[in-house]
């Protein structure tokens, strides 16, 4: 099993992508720490940590460790670390999954909608690596993965939700300077990012209900091309900004049909391709 033994943190861990490469890297063999605030069930969202835990447990031999967190704030974020490497002693690979959304024009963003993108996309996911590059430094093969889009400087991008675009272009410029700057130390530092819109339950609550989920692709695409990112020699892979199928395509993979939440309809492109 390629990732036997491997310890992997991943924030925004109780549903959609953050689960699916939970699951993926679980089934092998990694040890996984999910972090997430939902801890007691939510009518608008699909589980918690605790019954993601019980999913990721039954995919594979590792052990895991579901962690209630918030990484808007320092101690919370000093305390999943802190939990991480006193269960595991160890961190290999960090997966920045955990981000906000509001498609709103400026006119229209609320102040705590702002912060609340600003502080989860881009501080928190900051705050996490550089808590994280202490242990990263130590591990064979580490990895640092953000789901951030490539760097698309279209007006367009910015002009139609501006608060958000700078959010997860702040996640993807951590992205193009961590690269570097932790390339000395042999750390890849990369962002993936879906071409389709993918089903999770933003795009269920905030973006377009059963419409666009039928336009969708699973989660399980973005988990898969995560699983050949993170075994690639970290020292040759860094400061990519890959797409989901882009990555499989190159891994030989023709036929994405299963994939499709309804093959019978026509893929939405994501946000900044």
């Amino acid at each position: 099993m390629v990732f036997k033994d491997k310890t992997v943190l991943i924030t925004g861990g109780s549903r959609g992508i953050g689960k699916a490469i939970a699951l993926r890297l679980a089934s092998e063999g990694a040890n996984i720490v999910i972090v997430g605030k939902t801890a007691e069930p939510n009518p608008k969202l699909d589980g918690t940590i605790f019954s993601a835990a019980e999913e990721i447990e039954k995919a594979g031999p590792g052990k895991l460790l579901p962690l209630q967190g918030d990484i808007r704030f320092e101690e919370s974020i000093r305390q999943i670390v802190k939990a991480t490497v006193d269960t595991f002693g160890k961190i290999d690979i960090l997966v920045n999954n955990a981000s906000a959304i509001s498609l709103t024009p400026t006119d229209q963003t609320e102040w705590k909608r702002w912060e609340l993108m600003q502080n989860i996309n881009v501080r928190g996911t900051f705050f996490m690596c550089k808590s994280c590059i202490p242990y990263l430094i130590k591990a064979h093969n580490p990895h640092i993965l953000n789901l951030s889009p490539p760097l698309n400087m279209q007006a367009g991008w910015f002009a139609n939700h501006l608060a958000y675009t700078m959010s997860k272009y702040g996640m993807s410029m951590i992205v193009f300077g961590l690269a570097d700057e932790l390339k000395k130390h042999r750390i890849g530092v990369n962002a993936l990012w879906p071409k389709t819109t993918i089903a999770t339950a933003v795009v269920q609550n905030l973006l377009g209900g059963d419409f666009l989920i039928q336009r969708s692709r699973k989660p399980e695409i973005v988990a898969d091309a995560a699983y050949y990112i993170l075994q690639r020699p970290s020292y040759d892979c860094t400061g990519n900004f890959f797409i989901d199928e882009q990555v499989l395509q190159e891994q030989g993979v023709t036929d994405f049909t299963s994939y499709a939440v309804n093959p019978q309809q026509k893929l939405m492109m994501d946000l900044f391709i």
